[in-house]
């Protein structure tokens, strides 16, 4: 790895991997290279980028002393608004740098999105993106199936939050990262994919490769738990004076658990459920 590359992405990783985050480089000319013009990143293609996933620590040291923090004050949307709160905290931590920062639920006004995550991901080397197209004569005829990514380490037992672009740092010599093809036999890939697309609701093609570490059951019971119950799940209580709190949280919200990741049509769809979401 290039020493620039090393030395900010220790600066970015000394910010966010005490809170329960990962951190990955990538080129946008990478990004760009499987999309159409229209997802592109308007960017020049050397320019430098971090792919951010939340692994299952970010429950406990990150989102928990956030809600505790901040549980007097309304939250549409927590796990969106603490991971923007440490996003923030890269900006923060690179004063001198161009830093933009795309979060994995954002849309343009015409709600296409501005970055797709499971993308990133793949060309990052953090997770590999399985779809359709990886599955040799597939058996599903004419039913649609969405694409999921696995961690090497953590199966699906991960988020992916976001990418930070650096504008004017350019690396054209960054050598290309390959995810691990943790999956890679045929029937595997089909019960993957199958189990994400028909049976996500149950958690089990988050083990589609033994996890090193899991959601807590404390962490499932608060993604499967309706958004105005989950403070008191964890012993919060919302503040009475803002009572639209909750009806803002319920608009933007659907009942968790829900269809992770960014499901998307081959490299290109955009999320299927709203663009602000607390998901897993």
């Amino acid at each position: 790895m290039e020493p620039q590359v090393a030395e900010l992405k220790q600066k970015i990783e000394d910010t966010l991997c005490p809170f329960g985050f990962e951190v990955y480089p990538f080129q946008v000319a990478w990004y760009n290279a499987l999309l159409p013009p229209a997802f592109h990143l308007p960017l020049p293609g050397p320019t430098l980028a971090f792919l951010v996933l939340s692994t299952p620590a970010m429950f406990d040291r990150a989102l928990k002393p956030f809600l505790q923090s901040c549980h007097l004050q309304p939250l549409t949307d927590p796990v969106d608004q603490c991971v923007a709160y440490h996003l923030g905290r890269v900006r923060e931590s690179l004063p001198e740098m161009q830093v933009e920062i795309i979060a994995d639920y954002e849309v343009h006004p015409n709600r296409r999105p501005k970055i797709l995550a499971q993308t990133a991901a793949h060309v990052a080397g953090a997770a590999y993106y399985y779809q359709r197209q990886d599955v040799e004569s597939d058996p599903w005829g004419t039913q649609h199936i969405s694409g999921v990514c696995i961690h090497p380490r953590f199966g699906g037992w991960f988020a992916i939050r976001g990418v930070v672009l650096l504008r004017g740092i350019e690396v054209p010599d960054l050598p290309p990262t390959k995810p691990l093809d943790c999956v890679p036999a045929r029937a595997d890939r089909i019960t993957l994919l199958e189990r994400f697309n028909f049976h996500w609701r149950d958690w089990t093609y988050r083990d589609a490769v033994p996890p090193q570490e899991r959601y807590s059951e404390e962490q499932k019971a608060y993604f499967s738990t309706p958004p105005a119950q989950r403070l008191a799940l964890l012993g919060l209580a919302q503040t009475s004076e803002e009572p639209s709190s909750t009806s803002q949280e319920l608009r933007f919200t659907t009942f968790i658990p829900r269809k992770p990741q960014n499901p998307s049509r081959g490299w290109l769809s955009p999320r299927v459920s709203p663009p602000a979401s607390s998901g897993p």
